[in-house]
């Protein structure tokens, strides 16, 4: 197999496009259009203050009924901007064919206080300041909203959970909860880029059956914004099984590299810096985002 080969029907879960308050370097169509012409099976477009499904449905519609088109996906992120965790949201949502349910992230406590003396390139301009949500209480016990949202989302076997900008003590209890009630698509945002979890933890988190993030805008130095540790990266290559672990861009901000372009620059850096295999790219870039899209078997 070659990288080519092992690239083809690439997924990106992790797209920030606009319309958004954010500066975005692409939209929805233009990443759409640059995915289906280089193989793309699906993409999901992310924004933390608005629910996407509509840009994807919209996309898909006028620009994606060809039977070998990729498929565009919408998420809804659990900020403020939204209600927080907001099960209404997420039940509308649902009605709208989301794909990815994700826990705070600009909103998120553990966030806010990672950035609160420099700027974060994802946000937009905002009068009204947020307000820090931690979703476990004074005990370390989920609150009872996450926990009628976990219910929920168990009887939707087709959503994934992400687990957004939370701490490692807040995503450690999130993941044993998610997976006690039989929720199986979860995918670990960030896991050591701005989550900090530890070694242990996310090898635990994967051992529980959670698919943890590679993305390129943290780790390719292609990226303006790669402040991930390569040492780490490379230590999640050797203690997390490729099965566990999907490779996406989480690019979109003005400045930087295009998303699909990024993504391919990524895995070919994957492959050159820390001899990850064309099967393990494929794996990693494919299989299972494709999986958790709902694309292909595991």
């Amino acid at each position: 197999m070659t990288l080519e080969t092992a690239i083809q029907g690439l997924c990106d879960l992790h797209i920030h496009a606009g319309p958004s308050i954010s500066k975005r370097c692409v939209d929805a169509l233009e990443v759409y259009q640059n995915a289906a012409a280089k193989g793309y099976r699906g993409l999901v477009i992310k924004d933390h203050y608005f629910p996407t499904m509509m840009s994807a449905q919209i996309v898909q519609k006028h620009f994606g009924q060809a039977e070998d088109a990729p498929r565009i996906f919408g998420q809804i992120v659990l900020n403020n901007a939204q209600g927080g965790i907001n099960l209404k949201a997420v039940d509308a949502a649902c009605g709208m064919g989301v794909k990815l349910v994700t826990m705070p992230t600009v909103s998120s406590a553990h966030h806010i206080q990672a950035y609160a003396n420099k700027t974060f390139v994802g946000g937009g301009k905002e009068s009204v300041p947020e307000t820090p949500i931690c979703y476990l209480d004074e005990k370390g016990a989920l609150l009872p909203e996450v926990e009628a949202l976990l219910d929920y989302l168990a009887q939707q076997p087709e959503v994934v959970l992400a687990t957004g900008h939370g701490s490692p003590a807040e995503t450690d209890v999130l993941l044993s909860a998610a997976t006690a009630k039989g929720i199986q698509r979860i995918l670990v945002n960030h896991p050591f880029c701005l989550v900090n979890a530890s070694m242990e933890q996310m090898v635990r988190w994967a051992g529980m059956g959670a698919m943890l993030e590679l993305n390129a805008c943290d780790i390719d130095p292609v990226s303006s914004f790669a402040d991930g540790d390569l040492n780490i990266v490379g230590e999640m290559l050797e203690n997390i099984p490729a099965d566990r672990l999907v490779i996406d861009s989480d690019y979109g901000q003005n400045g930087n590299i295009e998303p699909v372009e990024g993504l391919i620059h990524f895995a070919g850096f994957l492959r050159e810096k820390f001899h990850v295999s064309e099967e393990q790219i494929h794996q990693m870039g494919v299989v299972t985002p494709g999986w958790l899209l709902g694309l292909n078997e595991r």
